[in-house]
């Protein structure tokens, strides 16, 4: 296993929080197999997007995640998670400070497609 891909080392979600101060940010905490797991903190929304070949994962730590749908908007509270499906357009926003952890393909990126 390599270190450099976030294995056998301790991922302190929590610190890592702490750490940054930015409104918006996401980064991969590690790799597993073909997936990585990434951190986002967000306050605030970001645009309308899709991935087209890949599901995506989200899992709320802290505060509250809003992701709107073509149809309708989901509230995911923290230790809440939702999976949205490849192809699906949706849209993240936080009203608040708050924590994420994603699981998606390797391939996908930060910004959407």
């Amino acid at each position: 296993m390599d270190e450099k891909d976030g294995h056998m080392t301790v991922i302190d979600v929590d610190q890592l929080e702490r750490d940054n101060p930015e409104k918006w940010t996401n980064f991969t905490l590690c790799r597993i197999n073909d997936s990585l797991v990434r951190m986002g903190i967000f306050e605030g929304e970001f645009h309308w997007h899709h991935h087209e070949d890949e599901d995506e994962f989200f899992y709320v730590v802290s505060g509250k995640l809003l992701l709107d749908l073509p149809d309708e908007t989901v509230e995911v509270l923290p230790h809440q998670g939702f999976a949205v499906p490849k192809g699906v357009e949706h849209r993240t926003r936080a009203e608040e400070r708050t924590v994420v952890l994603m699981v998606e393909g390797d391939t996908v990126s930060p910004k959407g497609d």
